[in-house]
């Protein structure tokens, strides 16, 4: 362990680090913008968004206020857009894997990309914790991982002309697989059983293209494969008829929902209930560790309700929580976006000519 004064050597020196880059997290950093705290973001994806990008990218939102309607990109990009004029400091493709509190109250905290911190203040905005695929289970096909197997699309065009096997049932399976339909060589559905877990007009069309021979699909579960000088050639499906088929495959999606995983959060000291963070009061979302705030669905306090505005209700009310960590000497007043010439200038905005 790291004496304090080593650790400070290549450390960040952080007023505040946020833990986790979905809606509610890219939130905390425009409201702690305001407060003219700069914020330093942590997130085990590559990407900002979390669920919103990984699980629903392209799905419709219809509950943020003035928003009729926003698909989790777009609502991950505006957000994005809104927290720009405080450039904040993303970390991704990381996880925290230490908290330790140093004797001045302030925080130790440590990614698994060796990434150090001096942090005041600490905003957990994990959702529902760090996702990771259910994988597919046929002994030794995990090497074809990233290269013929894949868990998520990042580059649809890699997919196109190849003989395509989509294993699953819920909206991204289906979703993915009607899209590539025309543009892979051929494409497979494969599914446990006949009944999905989908939308009812993605069944409709999926079934529509079968009957029309332009995909196909196998009620089943993936017990093997096949593999040719070291690539993979098929998979093996075996029916509840008790026939096993083996199905063309050069690359494989597979979409078995994803496992959250608190992870280390849950040795942190920090006062739980049912794998959430409990926490103090609902006034500043603190929780049983002074210093750190939980906020989104990773907390749950009496009426609680897992909601994105929700969230941003909790993260308004956590920047202010923490401004006492933070400027301990100075007294913190609520400004109006409408009308304070100090916010326009920190959002880079002309102040309006009042009458």
């Amino acid at each position: 362990m790291k004496r304090e004064e080593d650790w400070m050597a290549g450390a960040i020196d952080a007023d505040a680090v946020i833990v986790g880059a979905g809606p509610v997290g890219l939130f905390q950093v425009f409201e702690l913008g305001l407060l003219e705290v700069k914020a330093h973001v942590i997130d085990s994806l590559p990407y900002p968004g979390g669920q919103c990008m990984e699980l629903y990218p392209d799905k419709p939102i219809y509950d943020i206020p003035a928003a009729p309607v926003l698909t989790g990109r777009e609502l991950t990009d505006k957000l994005l857009k809104q927290i720009a004029p405080f450039e904040p400091a993303f970390h991704l493709g990381q996880e925290v894997r230490l908290v330790r509190k140093r004797e001045d109250g302030r925080f130790d905290l440590e990614t698994s990309a060796g990434t150090r911190f001096v942090t005041r203040t600490i905003f957990i905005a994990a959702g529902v914790g760090a996702f990771q695929p259910r994988k597919l289970k046929a002994g030794g096909i995990d090497r074809f991982e990233d290269s013929q197997l894949f868990y998520r699309v990042r580059d649809p065009a890699r997919f196109h002309g190849r003989q395509l096997v989509v294993c699953g049932g819920g909206d991204s399976a289906l979703d993915w697989t009607l899209d590539f339909v025309g543009k892979a060589e051929s494409v497979v559905l494969v599914h446990r059983r006949d009944s999905f877990r989908a939308a009812p007009a993605s069944i409709a069309k999926m079934k529509a293209l079968c009957e029309a021979h332009q995909m196909q699909f196998v009620s089943g579960q993936v017990t093997g494969f096949g593999e040719e000088d070291g690539r993979l050639t098929a998979l093996k499906v075996s029916g509840s008829d008790g026939v096993t088929r083996r199905l063309p495959a050069e690359m494989v999606l597979v979409f078995f929902g994803l496992l959250p995983m608190l992870g280390p959060i849950a040795e942190w000291g920090l006062e739980m209930e049912m794998r959430q963070l409990k926490v103090t009061t609902t006034e500043t979302f603190e929780t049983s560790v002074p210093g750190i705030f939980a906020v989104g669905d990773i907390n749950t306090y009496p009426g609680k309700k897992k909601l994105i505005l929700s969230g941003f209700h909790e993260a308004a009310l956590a920047a202010f929580g923490a401004a006492p960590y933070i400027f301990p000497d100075k007294k913190v007043h609520m400004l109006y976006t409408t009308t304070s010439p100090k916010i326009h200038k920190l959002l880079g905005v002309e102040s309006p000519v009042m009458d």
